[in-house]
């Protein structure tokens, strides 16, 4: 099975962004320790601190599966929906 990737993007409600790196700071650990996970960085916006950015590689989409259904991605993924101001942005994708 090739390997996946996964990039998403969040746009802070005002005033949600330091929520939101708390809940980046509670589940990158969590998500690292996944034996699928090869790796995961958060990123954050230089020109608009409000713009949050998640890029992981995972040993292969059943991979990235079982990990969308792990509880720490659904409780992280309920809170960020509640801080963010649009619809959930993400895209799994293969290098090419």
């Amino acid at each position: 099975m090739p390997e996946i990737e996964y990039f998403a993007r969040f746009h802070a409600r005002p005033g949600a962004e330091p929520a939101i790196l708390a809940a980046l700071e509670e589940v990158t650990p969590q998500t690292r320790r996944e034996p699928a996970c090869i790796s995961v960085a958060f990123y954050r916006g230089l020109r608009d601190p409000s713009w949050f950015y998640v890029h992981s590689r995972w040993m292969s989409e059943e991979a990235f599966d079982a990990h969308a259904a792990e509880s720490h991605t659904v409780r992280f993924v309920e809170t960020m929906e509640a801080l963010i101001d649009h619809a959930w942005d993400g895209a799994r994708v293969e290098r090419l």
